[in-house]
């Protein structure tokens, strides 16, 4: 314990010494910043949305996608998402942040902020207005919980039928491979995507379109689930799946509005689009529903509500609100497609449909930001706006996006499937993974 505490205590000033020597533009750029002073309107604001982001995945992610799967099963989820979260925290601490968000080259951060060495409770970073900040260790743990969300996603494409050690053992490997690099890429001034002036105002290419990549990418290399197309598996409980619908869009204000990184007019436009967006995406959702098959469902209107959160993600601070509604009911009609018609031709076990909601929409939404974000369709976009040049842009940016995820995603669960296995045994699998993995169960009746 006591080597411990030298050794944190050691690492501000082996980074003050290392920094100049082995990362000469990190010190450059330090010694160039200009003083900043700490604004405790911000700072209140940020605490606050870092702790709205956190309730999304526990209780929020776990609660929602606990109620979609069979109630053998909802234990494992639970679990998984919790345990994918801590993971995920710890990693980002030690080593994710400073690979996202160091000084480093278009494609990734470097090692100046191992063990956030160097980083104390007065160190500040900036926010978007001149000459203020917030303190760093609070962008940290803001940054940690989208790290931690992204992850968690991806757990639901693959539930019941992947082993609890290889889910944890994933986090570790995709944060590094594959996270970390697209977020210093589109979030970072020297990061590639960022460079080329793509829009992503909260992520809908560091976490919307990776997880939904990801978890495509898992189900290829995990498998079906036992009797998949061929038995029904219905979702057991669709009033926990309500509530967690409820805590992730209470969540989402945190995560969208707070990625304005100040309490301003910036957070109150990312606020609105918040509330139109997965409103108007909703009842698109339920009027599909009812014209498809005459029974608008309480699955449909949530999938609605998720789709267009997550749609409006990459616009959320540039799109006007009528523009975001717009939004909504286009990535909307695209995820009722994929989900209610394409992935079944496709026989793709895709279990609680990542790919389905958060890659399709978050694909349309990233796109669409080229078009949502012009001032002259009451857009908050620069004056210089064009939509076509914009628009591809975003389409290079998604494309980028989509490479990355899956070639680094696909070396993590080859990794995971020829060293660990993914698998459970197909008597666990039919037993159900809560008391295979776990030893417990949900409901003793």
């Amino acid at each position: 314990m006591i080597l411990l505490t030298r050794l944190r205590a050691f690492l501000p000033a082996l980074a003050a010494v290392a920094l100049p020597l082995f990362f000469p533009a990190a010190a450059q750029a330090a010694a160039a910043a200009p003083e900043l002073t700490v604004d405790k309107g911000d700072t209140a604001w940020m605490l606050v949305s870092t702790i709205l982001v956190l309730a999304m995945i526990v209780p929020g992610l776990a609660l929602f996608y606990g109620g979609l799967v069979r109630a053998k099963n909802l234990l494992s989820v639970l679990t998984q998402v919790l345990g994918v979260t801590c993971v995920a925290l710890v990693v980002w601490f030690i080593w994710g942040y400073s690979l996202a968000f160091g000084t480093g080259g278009a494609l990734i951060g470097d090692a100046s902020k191992l063990f956030l060495a160097g980083i104390r409770g007065d160190t500040l970073a900036a926010t978007f207005s001149a000459g203020v900040g917030i303190p760093e260790l609070v962008f940290v743990a803001f940054q940690s919980t989208f790290a931690a969300i992204t992850a968690a996603l991806v757990v639901g494409a693959l539930v019941e039928r992947v082993k609890f050690t290889a889910i944890l053992l994933f986090v570790p490997l995709w944060l590094t491979i594959v996270y970390a690099p697209i977020a210093h890429m589109v979030w970072t001034s020297g990061g590639l995507i960022f460079a080329m002036g793509a829009l992503d105002f909260a992520g809908g290419t560091v976490v919307h379109i990776n997880a939904g990549i990801a978890g495509l990418v898992g189900v290829f290399f995990a498998g079906k689930r036992i009797g998949f197309l061929k038995e029904m598996i219905p979702p057991h409980s669709l009033g926990l799946t309500l509530i967690g619908t409820g805590l992730l869009w209470v969540g989402w204000f945190g995560f969208n509005a707070g990625s304005n990184l100040e309490a301003t007019g910036g957070a109150a436009v990312a606020l609105m689009n918040t509330l139109a967006c997965p409103a108007a995406a909703a009842i698109t959702w339920l009027i599909a529903e009812r014209v498809v098959s005459g029974k608008p469902s309480l699955l449909g209107g949530a999938s609605g509500v998720i789709a267009g959160l997550v749609a409006v993600t990459p616009a959320a601070g540039t799109s006007g609100i009528m523009g975001a509604m717009v939004l909504g009911v286009v990535a909307s009609l695209g995820a009722y497609w994929f989900v209610g018609s394409l992935k079944n031709r496709l026989k793709l076990d895709d279990s609680l449909d990542v790919f389905g909601i958060h890659g399709i929409a978050g694909i349309i939404g990233s796109i669409g930001t080229g078009i949502v974000s012009a001032p002259s369709l009451g857009g908050f976009g620069a004056d210089t706006f064009v939509i076509a040049t914009q628009t591809v842009t975003q389409i290079k940016a998604v494309l980028i996006a989509i490479a990355w995820s899956g070639i680094g995603s696909a070396i993590v669960w080859a990794i995971l499937k020829y060293t660990v296995g993914l698998r459970v045994p197909d008597d666990a699998e039919r037993e159900g993974l809560d008391i295979t993995d776990h030893g417990e169960r949900a409901y003793n009746l």
